[in-house]
């Protein structure tokens, strides 16, 4: 049985459910809710002043309203889950973390791309499968 999941939660239906099936069914695990801000998402250009801080600022705002979704989520069902913010790609972020911090399972979300998106980008999901070492659950 595993001792630490993680679940990448970005507030998508997906991640929730994630979230809820790791809580249902591992109540014994310690659970962590990552969440990966991307710079992608916040601007090309330096973080150091600027437009780029400003969505960077905003980003990290957003990720600390998803985590504490996280944290209510568990309440709900009488759980706690630790939470953590890491900036970068989210495959290649949520992978490293992993390895970083003795996580032995993995529940993430399946974000749903279809068409080219999904052909030239893949998702997360498949990009997690990939590149961790440890099991990881797809919640569809």
């Amino acid at each position: 049985m595993a001792k630490h999941l993680l679940v990448p939660f970005d507030g998508s239906d997906q991640a929730r459910d994630a979230l809820a099936y790791a809580l249902r069914e591992y109540p014994d695990a310690t659970i962590t809710a990552l969440h990966v801000v991307n710079p992608a998402e916040w601007g090309y250009g330096s973080t150091e002043g600027g437009l780029g801080k400003r969505w960077y600022e905003e980003a990290r705002e957003e990720g600390e309203a998803v985590c504490a979704e996280a944290t209510e989520l568990a309440d709900a069902r009488g759980r706690t889950v630790t939470t953590a913010i890491e900036d970068g790609v989210p495959g290649e972020t949520i992978a490293a973390y992993v390895e970083g911090h003795d996580v032995d399972h993995v529940v993430i979300g399946s974000h749903g791309r279809s068409g080219p998106k999904r052909l030239l980008l893949g998702s997360v999901a498949e990009t997690v499968a990939r590149g961790v070492p440890v099991p990881v659950t797809i919640i569809g």
